[in-house]
This record gives structure tokens, sequence and C-alpha cells, in this order.
């Protein structure tokens, strides 16, 4: 049962159940590699240039990524067909708390 706003630490309550579910390069990284195998994969954390901006949690970080990859699944594909099988792989973060992802593709 989580904490009412009126709770005494619901705040830090609050804090904690978000840091778990926080969203990370990390957590992006492993995610990315089950799903597509990549041969070259670079996950980054822009949140804090987007600090302000919508989607923006507070925190400076688990908003904004950038991913630099590459892999067999996408030969032949349509750039958006290899966009879709990221998008698609990281459906779940979007659901907690990804707000924006740059992909850019790589040749494998």
């Amino acid at each position: 049962m989580n904490p009412s706003p009126d709770t005494p630490g619901a705040d830090a309550a609050s804090h904690a159940a978000n840091a778990a579910n926080a969203v990370t390069a990390a957590a992006i990284e492993a995610r990315l590699r089950q799903r597509l195998q990549p041969t070259e994969l670079l996950v980054i954390d822009e949140s804090h240039q987007h600090a302000g901006h919508a989607g923006a949690n507070g925190t400076g970080f688990g908003t904004h990524f950038r991913v630099h990859i590459a892999s067999p699944l996408f030969l032949g594909a349509s750039r958006v067909s290899a966009h879709r099988l990221v998008y698609d792989a990281l459906r779940d973060f979007f659901d907690a708390g990804l707000h924006a992802l740059a992909i850019e593709l790589k040749q494998s």
C-alpha cells in the first residue's frame, strides 16, 4: 500500500519507489542486448540537457536517451522498421518514464 500524500514519510516512500523503477542507461542497454543482439551499442542518458523541458522529471536522469545501435536484425529493414524494433523492445520503459529516445542506426 502506498502512503497518501498526507502520510508522514510519503515523499521519502515515493522517492524510493521512483528510484527502484527508474529508467537507466544500463537497463536500456541490457534490454536492447537481450532483444536485438547488437554488434554495436552505446546508450547515453541526456536527461540533464533537458531540465525544464517537457517530459523532464526534475532529477536530471531517466527521461531522455540517445542510442547508437547496429544489429543484424536491421539488415534489409527500412529505417522506420529498425526504429520500430528499438521502440518495441523498450515499450515498458516508456510506460515507466522514458520520454524521448534519439536513435542513431549504425551499419552492422
